[in-house]
């Protein structure tokens, strides 16, 4: 997008022959380009933003800018030098709003365009022409062959429709390289010889009135300093030691150079710059003198340098101090000069948003009245226009043939509709009568022409039907001897067409009869082709047929062979888990008679240890009852009543009730398993719970573990809540743990467990429940 902006800026300043900032937007526009392929290359931008330059865009750009550098004119032709002393003010202003418009930091010139230009290798990339063009103004020092040299250059130029627009301030650059190097050369030449040496090619010839005026006009600006001679036709350099090679101002803004002194190539220095410098080279000379000759110099020199190095020492503290104080006075002064010129701007500005309140308010209202004195005045020109338009219309109806009444169009003020309408029906009815006058008397006229031409028609009759009559038979036969004749001459025609083609009937039939049969044979090989391939095709869609059936044949019995299979298999796989089934049945059936017999040994086992219980426990009562009897601590509630055995854990009621029960009974029920309860825990409203071995199973108990199948663990034991309300561990002096009996049925072992306690006192919980590893797992 600034690309295509700097581009636009070159034609405008272009057709305003601004070269110097034309020059300028083209280096920006190259600039961007170059920048924009740099991107592209590197993969950094997008190309929609940064569209892709190929080399003949660069080369093209790179031409541009080095010729519009080229053609930016040393001496400006709009002004002199004396209108530039009050113009300057103006053009500078201009010059830096158009820097701004280019986005540069400065003014561009000249000399600075072609810098930037060199730093950017614009020499390589420019065509070789533009390059040969800025050696030979910029670089080379030839007078006499400068426009000999450029002149197949601009034949180039000129032929290129872009670049054929800067022939003409190239000439003007050329023409001043001319003269400045000439005069460097020369103190007088002739003018001939100055118009023989400006040659160029056609049709950019300069003539010699061109030439003057181009030198008359570098003497304005001060670029030139060339006295002509008329007379003698001699041009003369002027070289006064006390003249400028170029005062005042050296041209205007609006396309010339700033300063090209510098830039012109010198064999050596001229009369007026070695004036200028002489007393400086003079200085100089003298200071360089004085080191070598006198030595006190140099001491003064030194010891003067010394003291001001000294002073500058010993004041630099107050004078920074002064210089910060001096800071705080001016910042502020500045503060104050910035508050009360805010002040008086904010007054200002107050005042000046009530005289513009003021005045637009009554800009309004004059608005405002002039809008309603228009809207009425329209209102009003609208109102008449429309009556006369109706006037005019009703004037028009008005008209017979083409003659109007007598009524003045420019007096319509003063009629009114009754009138016109009044006048319109005095107008329809003399029209009404005048056409019925014009009816009855062209009807009359019409009855006497018609009469008097019958009668004179009656006595011609006869002789014009008889005339007529001969013409008709005249005409008659003239037609039929023409009919005649072209029918004659038809037939003779038609006969010697006959007796020619006569001669071709045989060769004619001949050749019909050889081509029928030729045909004939044709038809007769492809009919005997065509049904040898029906035949074909009849065979082979039956083979098809036949493959077809008998894959479909195939596939139905090998889905039938399948489904077989698959009802066989099935039968087979029942009769498997049939006997699968009747075999665990009878595996259960024997582990169950074999848990049974191990359960009366087991139940055996424990009525033998009841009565060694009982047994003991007879002998435990007869040594209570001797004479010194122990205290004891257990209440009377607790003992059974006299003559009464204590109720003992494991009675032989459970084999009346498993005799009684049919064989093919299921098993009863288990209870569920004691839960593992700590002893330091208490259930929430019921009492302590018994410790027993501290909740670990003792000997016996893992060797029966062991014996019902080595992976059984041990659930802990609950103990019952005694009937009294209170704990069996704060009233029993002692406990004892038996184990009655163990049955061990698939994954549980059974254990019988008796406790022996103080008579009439029992723990129940029975049976306990030991889960093997495989259950828990």
């Amino acid at each position: 997008m600034m690309a295509n902006y700097y581009e636009k800026l070159t034609r405008i300043f272009l057709v305003g022959e601004n070269y110097l900032f034309h020059a300028a937007a083209w280096s920006r526009y190259y600039t961007l380009l170059r920048q924009s392929a740099a991107l592209v290359a590197a993969g950094q931008g997008k190309k929609a933003d940064n569209p892709p330059a190929s080399d003949a865009d660069l080369q093209k750009a790179a031409s541009f800018v080095l010729l519009s550098a080229l053609a930016i004119p040393v001496i400006s032709t709009s002004r002199s030098r004396g209108a530039m002393v009050d113009f300057d003010e103006a053009r500078k202003n201009k010059n830096s709003r158009l820097t701004h418009l280019l986005g540069m930091n400065q003014a561009p010139t000249r000399s600075r365009l072609f810098k930037d230009a060199l730093s950017k290798s614009l020499l390589q990339r420019a065509r070789p022409e533009i390059r040969d063009l800025y050696n030979i103004l910029e670089v080379d020092f030839h007078p006499l062959s400068i426009c000999k040299k450029i002149s197949p250059i601009l034949t180039k130029i000129g032929a290129d429709a872009e670049m054929e627009r800067y022939v003409v301030p190239l000439q003007q650059v050329i023409l001043t390289r001319l003269f400045q190097q000439l005069s460097q050369v020369y103190d007088t030449v002739d003018l001939s010889f100055v118009e023989s040496l400006a040659q160029f090619p056609e049709p950019y010839q300069v003539s010699r009135s061109t030439i003057e005026k181009f030198i008359m006009n570098g003497n304005k600006k001060g670029d030139l300093s060339i006295r002509m001679d008329h007379a003698t036709g001699v041009l003369s350099f002027d070289n006064d030691v006390f003249s400028s090679a170029k005062a005042g101002h050296s041209g205007s803004g609006g396309g010339s150079a700033e300063s090209e002194t510098g830039t012109v190539q010198r064999l050596q220095s001229t009369p007026s710059e070695i004036v200028r410098s002489q007393l400086t080279r003079l200085a100089r000379s003298l200071y360089t003198t004085c080191h070598y000759i006198d030595p006190e110099f140099n001491k003064e020199r030194l010891a003067a340098r010394n003291a001001a190095l000294a002073r500058a020492k010993a004041g630099a503290e107050q004078e920074h101090l002064d210089t910060i104080a001096r800071k705080e006075i001016i910042q502020k002064r500045k503060e104050e000069a910035s508050e009360l010129q805010a002040r008086r701007e904010k007054e200002l500005s107050r005042q000046k948003r009530l005289r513009e309140q003021q005045l637009q308010e009554a800009e309004d209202k004059r608005l405002a009245d002039e809008q309603k004195e228009r809207e009425e005045k329209r209102i009003k020109a609208e109102h008449d226009r429309v009556r006369k338009e109706e006037l005019k219309k009703q004037i028009a109806d008005l008209k017979m043939n083409d003659k109007a009444l007598d009524i003045d169009l420019d007096d319509l003020d003063n009629l009114d509709t009754n009138r016109l309408r009044a006048m319109k029906l005095a107008q329809l009815e003399r029209e009404k009568n005048d056409v019925n006058e014009r009816l009855r008397i062209t009807g009359k006229r019409i009855d006497h022409l018609e009469r008097a031409l019958r009668k004179e028609e009656a006595k011609k009759l006869n002789i014009d039907y008889e005339a007529q009559i001969a013409e008709d038979r005249k005409i008659y036969e003239q037609v039929k001897a023409k009919t005649l004749k072209e029918a004659e001459e038809k037939h003779a025609a038609s006969v010697e067409l006959k007796h020619r083609l006569s001669r071709l009937v045989p060769l004619y039939e001949g050749f019909r009869s050889s081509l029928h049969e030729r045909r004939r044979d044709e038809f007769e090989k492809r009919r005997r082709d065509a049904e040898r391939e029906l035949e074909k095709q009849i065979n082979l869609r039956k083979k098809e047929h036949r493959d077809r059936k008998l894959r479909e044949k195939r596939e139905r019995e090998e889905r039938e062979r399948q489904l077989q299979e698959a009802e066989e298999r099935a039968a087979r796989e029942k009769e498997e888990q049939r006997l699968r089934e009747e075999a665990k049945r009878a595996e259960l059936a024997k582990l169950k008679e074999q848990r049974e017999k191990e359960r009366q040994e087991t139940l055996e086992k424990a009525a033998l240890q009841q009565r060694r219980e009982e047994e003991a426990l007879a002998r435990r009562k007869a040594e209570r009852e001797k004479p010194a009897p122990a205290p004891s601590r257990v209440p009377e509630r607790s003992q059974a009543p006299e003559g009464r055995r204590p109720p003992v854990i494991g009675t032989g009621k459970w084999r009346e009730r498993e005799s009684s029960q049919p064989e093919d009974a299921p098993p009863p029920a288990r209870g569920a398993p004691i839960e593992r309860t700590d002893s330091n825990e208490r259930s929430s409203g019921g009492p302590p719970r018994l410790h027993l071995a501290g909740n670990k199973p003792s000997w016996r108990e893992r060797e029966a573990a062991k014996a019902a199948g080595g992976g059984a663990r041990l659930a802990p034991l609950t103990t019952h809540h005694h009937p009294g309300g209170s704990s069996l561990a704060a009233e029993l002096p002692w406990t004892a743990l038996v184990l009655a009996g163990a049955t061990t049925t698939g994954r549980s072992l059974l254990l019988r467990l008796r406790i022996c306690l103080p008579r009439g006192l029992l723990v129940s919980g029975f049976p306990l429940t030991y889960e093997t590893s495989s259950r828990l797992g």
